[in-house]
């Protein structure tokens, strides 16, 4: 059963006021909050004194809106710590994370899925692409991560693998312009499984920037199924 949040999304008076009952200095942000309709918000007054802010940041992409969320805590006296500062062991390391290694014609199609990633990130577009021989199947945009790959489980079966003769590789990399203590790509079992169904060969990330959910039971299904979850370290910037 979904339980129901505890505050709405512009009751920030009555969220930061259970947080300092509670005695909490630090917040972690985690979890996916659908974009709302800032029509339909019931905002407290501290949430309507944020609300010409947030509307404004809305305008110019995810990132300005979540940026200016944290801005909102950090307002308050909050630290804001990323899920990957709080526990790192969650963060996708290098090389395979199971049994299933790439080959070489596979990391070709990881290099390639996360050079897309990233261009699509540069726009605050999205965090991930599916490459399959080189040619990009799909590039995530609001739908998310689940949606694409039923997308890509749908093209002709010549562009794409199979469960039998898997192919492509999806990528997901953080945004370039990306706030990175929240909002940092995510797999869990569900991205694994709808890999497989979508005939894909495997999942890679950038190491250090992509959590990884259920790390045990992630490794046992990609090896279950013969997919390969792969950490790729990320560009130096200068």
């Amino acid at each position: 059963m979904k339980r129901s949040p505890a505050f709405g999304v512009a009751e920030l008076g009555k969220c930061f006021k259970a947080l300092k009952r509670a005695g909490c200095q630090a917040v972690t942000l985690v979890g996916t909050v659908d974009r709302p309709d800032f029509k339909s918000l019931a905002p407290d007054l501290r949430g309507l004194m944020a609300l010409p802010g947030v509307i404004s940041a809305a305008r110019r992409g995810d990132d300005a809106l979540l940026r200016q969320l944290l801005g909102e805590f950090e307002k308050e006296g909050f630290t804001v710590e990323g899920a990957h500062e709080v526990m790192g062991d969650l963060t996708l390391t290098a090389g395979p994370l199971g049994r299933v290694a790439p080959n070489t014609e596979q990391m070709a199609d990881v290099e390639q899925a996360l050079k897309v990633a990233r261009a699509i990130g540069e726009l605050d577009v999205g965090q991930g692409a599916v490459v399959c021989d080189g040619l990009v199947l799909a590039v995530e945009a609001q739908e998310g991560t689940d949606a694409m790959l039923r997308r890509v489980a749908e093209l002709p079966s010549n562009i794409r693998g199979s469960a039998e003769a898997p192919r492509g590789v999806l990528a997901k990399a953080p945004k370039p312009i990306q706030e990175t203590r929240i909002d940092l790509p995510t797999i869990g079992l569900g991205t694994i499984q709808r890999a497989a169904k979508a005939g894909l060969a495997g999942v890679a990330g950038e190491t250090g920037r992509l959590l990884v959910l259920d790390r045990e039971a992630v490794i046992a299904l990609a090896d279950e199924l013969g997919l390969f979850v792969v950490g790729v370290e990320p560009p130096v910037t200068p």
